[in-house]
């Protein structure tokens, strides 16, 4: 799950219901604020030369409220987020005109009639999609990962125009012109040091599935003294998560101690960005120490059309990444580098996004892998899907009473205030695209989850704009993807080959509730016979992504993973190392 911005609590009105008008004052919340009929519209030229054919993407018009900067980055679910407004666009030939007038669906305020009159910095963008030919006989239209891991506001090849500074007002019939006659350059791949060594191979399931050539990447930290030592083959863990371009917490020099101080506002850490370099050099400092365990640790790069993650499992919309990543990534990763390449040597973990990963390929691949450290996982126990019980509720954005509507929240800090809803997270996504394709955490939970539509795409788990449930797409969830009810369906056969390597760690006051999930999992496992023999832990008062440190706040925490788990992944191989294995060769 990706630690968005604090998000605005307020709550869209309802357009069917009576009394949804143009009310405007100091206590209506902008996202109340509805109207349908404006002659305001923005006109997007795409100039002569900017491509060789005609485009399809999501064009994006942003308007920002800020006195400086490009509104294309300043698009968040926190509460100063800028305004965007999107429209999907097919055969666009260069040389010609798209209109983004009041039909387009916006965020935060989600019709351009409602947008407050005023100054603003407005700017165009194109998220540029590609045709897939699957092999399941769908044809698609999907946004490509360009190797930045589906960020649409810096994604190579999007075009975009340069801000203007500009008066808006619905009330009159004006016309804001933008021309996208700017392009995001390519990025360079990182490079190999003696240490960080970027892997990319060709998956034949994956590219069999999409129907053109599909990669896996992977940064590969190197033990120390493995080139002193090519004899010896070594024990792999398996770091899951989201994107990175290269190796993510490592350096191998000090802190830059003249680099300005760059304040995070979230752990409330002045000069945070000096806190990552010491952490980072502290790896190094502590990797190449002698008594270290020395193992292979791998990052994984499995970006894909729908998000910068693929989730690590086989799934209907986004194909069989799960077989892909265990069996031809990690193997051709331990014959390259020496991994011992048995199911008991090799080890996951990660958080959030990643440790939903690390458990769920525990659980598909039990006899793959000997222990999955799993920290504050996305939800677990579909009965949990945050705030939601997919298998109970009618609605995901409400709690309807018989006099009130309750909108359900979607975020909250340590002492439980709330900061936004379910409905302003999701209607977030709806403006960046349709049919799923906003490479958001919502929707991705949905490509990997839901089953096929008719029309190619994922079914909805719920619709988009109400928040109604579909039920039998739950249904269809929960046999395939809750976790927490597969490892009770099928305990009997899954117990023996799970035991004592489920470690669970959250904090119970999880920003996005995640930890709802996990009390629901650990229900069943501590009854569970066999027993798990594994672990779960809640950190007091704890937010996301809490990691199972109870010494240091999260701010420090999550930049230590590995030194915290590769000694956990030291004992349980000591523990069930099976007769004739090499425990002791990598530790010199």
């Amino acid at each position: 799950m990706r630690a968005p911005a604090i998000l605005r609590a307020a709550v869209p009105c309802i357009a069917l219901a009576a009394g949804c008008g143009r009310a405007t004052g100091p206590d209506v919340p902008l996202s109340q604020v509805v109207a349908s009929e404006t002659s305001l519209k923005f006109t997007i030229t795409l100039p002569d030369g900017a491509a060789r054919e005609a485009l399809q993407g999501r064009l994006l018009v942003l308007v920002s409220a800020a006195a400086a900067g490009e509104p294309r980055f300043q698009v968040n679910d926190g509460p100063q987020s800028a305004q965007v407004f999107g429209v999907d666009v097919e055969s666009w030939m260069p040389g010609s005109r798209r209109t983004v007038d009041g039909a387009a669906f916006g965020y935060p305020v989600s019709g351009l009639a409602g947008l407050p009159p005023g100054n603003y910095r407005v700017q165009a963008l194109l998220n540029r999609y590609r045709t897939y030919t699957r092999a399941d006989g769908h044809t698609v239209s999907l946004p490509p990962d360009m190797g930045e891991g589906q960020q649409w506001a810096r994604k190579p090849g999007n075009l975009y125009s340069l801000p203007i500074e500009r008066r808006v007002d619905p009330a009159k019939d004006d016309v804001v012109e933008l021309t996208l006659d700017q392009t995001i350059p390519p990025l360079d791949p990182p490079k190999d040091t003696p240490w960080v060594k970027h892997v990319r191979i060709k998956s034949t399931l994956l590219s069999k599935f999409w129907g053109t050539d599909v990669y896996l990447g992977a940064h590969v930290l190197l033990p120390a003294g493995y080139a002193e030592h090519p004899e010896v083959r070594y024990p792999l863990a398996v770091f899951h998560g989201h994107f990175t371009r290269d190796f993510d917490g490592w350096r191998t020099d000090p802190p830059d101690e003249k680099a300005p101080c760059v304040y995070n506002a979230r752990y409330g850490v002045d000069c945070y960005n000096r806190v990552r370099e010491e952490a980072a050099y502290a790896l190094y400092k502590d990797w190449i120490s002698p008594g270290f365990p020395r193992m292979l640790v791998v990052q994984i790069q499995h970006a894909n059309p729908y998000y910068d993650a693929s989730y690590a499992v086989n799934s209907a919309n986004l194909g069989p990444y799960g077989d892909a990543i265990t069996h031809e990534l990690i193997p051709y990763i331990e014959k390259q580098f020496r991994g011992i390449g048995e199911g008991w040597a090799r080890f996951l973990y990660g958080g959030s996004t990643g440790g939903w990963e690390a458990m769920a390929a525990q659980v598909f691949y039990p006899d793959q892998y000997n222990g999955a450290f799993v920290a504050c996982p996305d939800p677990i126990d579909f009965r949990a899907y945050t705030v939601v019980n997919l298998y109970e509720d009618a609605n995901a954005y409400w709690i309807d009473g018989p006099f009130r509507r309750t909108p359900r929240p979607g975020r909250r800090n340590y002492l439980g205030h709330v900061s936004g809803t379910l409905e302003q997270l999701n209607h977030l996504e709806l403006a960046l695209a349709s049919r799923g394709r906003s490479g958001g955490q919502w929707d991705i939970w949905q490509a990997v989850y839901s089953p096929v539509g008719n029309d190619g795409y994922p079914r909805p788990i719920w619709d988009k704009r109400t928040g109604a449930i579909d039920r039998s797409v739950a249904d269809y969830w929960k046999e395939n993807y809750d976790l927490s009810w597969i490892l009770r369906r099928d305990w009997s056969t899954l117990g023996p080959k799970l035991r004592g390597k489920l470690h669970i760690y959250v904090g119970d006051m999880d920003n996005y509730y995640l930890n709802n999930a996990v009390y629901l999992t650990e229900q069943f496992l501590k009854s569970a016979t066999p027993p798990y023999a594994g672990v779960v832990d809640y950190g007091d008062r704890a937010e996301h992504c809490w990691n199972g440190d109870h010494e240091r706040g999260i701010a420090y925490s999550q930049l230590r993973y590995v030194q915290m788990y590769v000694p956990r992944i030291l004992e349980r191989i000591k523990e069930t190392a099976p007769p004739g294995a090499d425990p002791s060769s990598w530790r010199y």
